[in-house]
């Protein structure tokens, strides 16, 4: 199921462009997660709506299912310095191999090689360079007093919010680059489509008759990499670990085949739901590595409408809003969304294409 099956397309990555004013990039979440604007995109006509979020409610029927992803972000940027030379070094953790073993970026990487050490926290978390890997990040054994906790509990501590390079200001309250329903810790940048979403609102579309239910897709840095090549069937995706339950499954199956619409929050839901799904559109439990890459001619197997943000020109996520409507469609909709001053990337606001 899970396919890297390039699609023939002469589409380069300029056809992705956009004009987007610095202003329009939002530094910080709306006061209010709910209160963000909503554009809704008929994906078939082009027509747009403009309402706020929690108006997304009237949008889903009955016998709906939400697919939600409930990966959690852990504060996976640390700010260190080299053992052996007192130089300031940050670390930005990728990918967990073993509890303590990771994959992490580093900065400035010329001067971290295998056999150093950095130390974070005043010398609560140390870790010791194993390797160089391809790509040039590095694998790293964590070590620290294990009496006072797990990986997970120093980095809450000493760690940071790994927030996109294009929000300059800081974030006062980690809880708000996190969903209200993050769970498994793993991800190194938030599902940000699930950050519109409180549990009133959750409640409200449960008690309507829509299913709420989760997968997983740990998110990585990747996700912000940009397109260098011109054609973009020669990019190469990242690779995430995801996991879809029997039970998730199970739901989703149902719904669907008693004529109910699979409703993902986000692309990394989307993408997880397309590498699940056979081609008789049936969805299967599993977990693994997916590098799936969606642009305009993939066809659909699993998602019927999407609740997603305002993605980066030239960007993956751009391209797979455009596969799923159209590049005529979503361009047009960014270019409206820019002249009505709607906010865009992480902490912006969100369209649902339907």
């Amino acid at each position: 199921m899970i396919t890297n099956e390039r699609i023939k397309t002469d589409l380069t990555t300029k056809d992705f462009d956009y004009y987007l004013p610095e202003e329009l990039i939002a530094q910080h979440p709306s006061e209010v997660r709910d209160a963000s604007r909503l554009m809704v995109i008929d994906r078939r006509t082009g027509e747009l709506e403009h309402k706020i979020f929690h108006d997304i409610i009237d949008y889903l029927n009955p016998g709906d299912v939400l697919v939600i992803n409930d990966s959690k972000v852990i504060p996976a940027r640390l700010y260190g310095v080299k053992a052996e030379t007192g130089a300031q070094i940050e670390f930005v953790l990728l990918k967990q191999h073993e509890l303590d073993r990771w994959e992490v970026m580093v900065r400035p990487g010329r001067r971290v090689h295998p056999g150093n050490t950095i130390i974070f926290g005043d010398g609560l978390l140390r870790a010791d360079i194993l390797e160089v890997l391809e790509g040039g990040n590095r694998l790293v054994e964590f070590g620290y007093d294990h009496s006072k906790g797990n990986i997970y509990d120093l980095l809450d501590r000493i760690g940071n919010m790994p927030l996109p390079p294009y929000i300059t200001e800081r974030l006062a309250d980690k809880s708000r680059y996190q969903t209200v329903y993050a769970r498994e810790e793993g991800s190194a940048a938030a599902p940000t489509a699930g950050l519109h979403f409180t549990p009133e609102l959750l409640d409200r579309i449960r008690a309507k008759g829509i299913a709420v239910v989760p997968v997983m897709l740990h998110v990585g840095l990747g996700t912000f990499r940009p397109v260098k090549v011109e054609h973009i069937t020669d990019h190469e995706m990242h690779s995430e670990y995801f996991s879809v339950s029997e039970e998730a499954a199970k739901t989703i199956n149902e719904r669907k085949a008693a004529g109910g619409r699979i409703v993902a929050v986000g692309t990394t839901s989307c993408r997880t739901l397309e590498s699940v799904t056979d081609d008789s559109g049936i969805v299967h439990a599993m977990h693994g590595d997916t590098g799936i890459f969606i642009y305009p001619g993939y066809k659909f197997k699993a998602v019927d409408a999407l609740i997603t943000n305002f993605h980066l020109p030239e960007s993956t996520l751009l391209m797979l809003v455009s596969a799923f409507a159209s590049r005529e469609i979503m361009l047009h909709a960014y270019d409206v969304a820019v002249r009505e001053k709607y906010r865009f990337f992480s902490f912006g606001d969100a369209c649902l294409i339907q």
